[in-house]
């Protein structure tokens, strides 16, 4: 079985496919000066254009990991966005945790599975 990379740099890509699995690298905002509401919209932003260029949309996808910087001090403003973002689809399934991020400005970072539909 073939692998597709797309939006490939020198050191990873951001997107592989393999049939119909879709496979996001990990996402963050391009703007780290924003809050952890801001950085969290515009990370999915991010994710639903990667899922667009790979054929699909957030409505087929598997499961999303969060990693958030401070899950004490962000994880309600998070969740407010994710709602907004996840509105009008079945619950996604997902796991959070806390992590020591690359770079101290990161407040969220998010990796996604989905299915290219049929």
């Amino acid at each position: 079985m073939t692998i597709q990379r797309m939006h490939v740099s020198k050191r990873f890509s951001e997107i592989a496919i393999s049939g119909q699995l879709v496979h996001l690298a990990g996402q963050l905002a391009s703007d780290l000066d924003l809050d952890i509401k801001g950085q969290t919209q515009q990370t999915f932003d991010i994710i639903d254009q990667f899922l667009a260029d790979a054929g699909t949309d957030k409505s087929h996808i598997m499961s999303v990991t969060i990693y958030l910087k401070n899950i004490e001090q962000d994880y309600a403003a998070f969740n407010e966005v994710w709602d907004a973002w996840v509105a009008n689809i079945e619950a996604l399934p997902r796991a959070c945790v806390e992590a020591k991020l690359y770079d101290p400005k990161v407040l969220v970072e998010l990796t996604v599975v989905a299915i290219k539909p049929e």
